[in-house]
């Protein structure tokens, strides 16, 4: 659709922000000033990985995605939003003279308040969360252990085995474990395990055994070129759809609509349901949005809010789902739990340049101007605590999670961690704040 303008701000330009929300867990979102450059993507895989590719931005604009907000210095917000879940127009602001010029590529609502940014937008998450439908109220989720920044893609049955044996001897409170990316055969065959990682009923069952939840990754609307599904079945994909490049192939979309592709998906998360795990981390599910040719003529936020209820057909009403790499309004009423920033990492500035992709810097930032979501929408997940010695500035990022009322994960190896790192992880592993700040 193309650009229409629909308003304009006055604006003091020593003190004006404009407010940019992004369109999924790892766009970067915050307020900048208006003679700042907002961050942008490095490059075209990185615009379709963790931007919205559809909508790329131009030079010299602001831009949101189903939110952007203006505080133009006089006591006042002007926000403009998507009228639903549903509908999640780009919404852009360029300078004018001493004026900011607002346009949208789809229908909004206007807001004006007064009391500041930081309350118009929890305002905001309040009334679009009352308009879902949302629980309103979430329960405390007790903290986790996670094979990746530990283990990466090489983790093995063994390695999951020997970190819940070191959380229950040394007292560390994980009460689920979650076999991340590296158990599959390929991104797209999830009941296939790859054979160096051994058995995942038997990782499964020593967790549960124990009186744990077992959790387990996957990237449910990923298909890779290299995968067995990408082969066997080219009419579940979705036509023209493009989800990037990531574990060295080209990424098509599995197509949620077609009913043979759609009984698949259910059947996965059956299965895995029937193995005894609870927890369902779904990844790079960006790209059940994107647009192309499906089976079934549905817009591309509408197919893929039934690939989340789908996912949640086959997993059970009581499973947890937790968004990763996620449209965040779209997801609003299907997620339980919701990655609010980029990965982390062991490094603080990402390697790119572009505070998207993993580092501490683009964590913290994106994950602290999405706090006002926590308790209102789902739980956020501000990514794992790694805090072994050779993580830099391990301690600016203690304290990050420290701050947040969401979910905490430990991801070290557990043996891997030095006096410090396991003192201050085990006092970080609390379970979720269940009251929005």
């Amino acid at each position: 659709m193309s650009f229409a303008d629909i308003g304009e701000v006055t604006c003091d330009p020593a003190v004006a922000r404009v407010f940019e929300h992004g369109w999924q867990s790892w766009s970067p979102t915050g307020a900048y000033r208006l003679t700042d450059t907002p961050p942008r993507p490095a490059d075209e895989t990185i615009q379709i990985l963790a931007y919205r590719p559809e909508t790329p931005v131009p030079d010299g604009t602001f831009q949101g995605e189903g939110l952007l907000a203006v505080e133009p210095g006089d006591g006042t917000v002007e926000l403009w939003s998507a009228p639903s879940p549903l509908q999640v127009p780009s919404i852009r602001a360029r300078q004018d003279g001493g004026r900011l010029v607002v346009s949208a590529d789809g229908p909004v609502r206007h807001h004006r308040t007064e009391g500041g940014l930081a309350r118009a937008l929890r305002d905001w998450a309040d009334t679009m969360a009352a308009q879902a439908g949302a629980p309103g109220t979430f329960p405390a989720v007790a903290p986790m252990w996670c094979t990746w920044y530990g283990y990466w893609d090489k983790v093995t049955d063994a390695d999951v085995i020997e970190n819940l044996e070191l959380s229950e001897r040394l007292g560390l409170g994980a009460d689920m474990f979650l076999i991340d990316d590296g158990y599959e055969a390929g991104i797209g065959d999830w009941l296939e395990i790859r054979p160096g990682f051994g058995s995942l009923a038997r990782a499964v069952d020593a967790v549960t055994d124990a009186g744990r939840r077992a959790g387990i990754w996957t990237a449910p609307f990923l298909v890779g070129h290299g995968s067995r599904i990408f082969r066997e079945h080219p009419d579940w994909l979705v036509k023209g759809a493009y989800a990037g490049r990531m574990w060295d192939q080209d990424l098509a979309v599995l197509d949620v609509t077609h009913p043979e592709a759609a009984e698949h998906l259910v059947h996965v998360f059956a299965e895995f349901a029937a193995l005894g795990i609870t927890h369902f981390k779904l990844d790079f599910v960006y790209a059940g949005a994107l647009a192309g040719g499906r089976h079934e003529d549905l817009d591309p936020i509408a197919a893929y809010r039934r690939g989340l209820e789908l996912i949640r057909r086959g997993a059970g009403a009581a499973a947890t789902l937790h968004g990763c790499g996620a449209p965040m309004l779209p997801s609003l009423g299907l997620v339980d739990i919701m990655r609010v920033s980029p990965d982390i990492a062991p490094t603080v500035q990402p390697k790119s340049g572009d505070i998207s992709q993993p580092s501490q810097l683009g964590a913290r930032l994106t994950g602290a101007a999405r706090e006002f979501l926590h308790a209102r929408w789902w739980v956020n997940d501000p990514d794992c605590i790694i805090l072994r010695p050779e993580v830099e500035a391990r301690e600016e990022w203690a304290a990050h999670i420290g701050a947040t009322g969401g979910l905490r994960g430990s991801s070290d190896p557990i043996a891997a961690l030095d006096a410090w790192g396991l003192e201050t992880t085990r006092r970080l592993m609390v379970p979720t704040t269940t009251v929005p700040s």
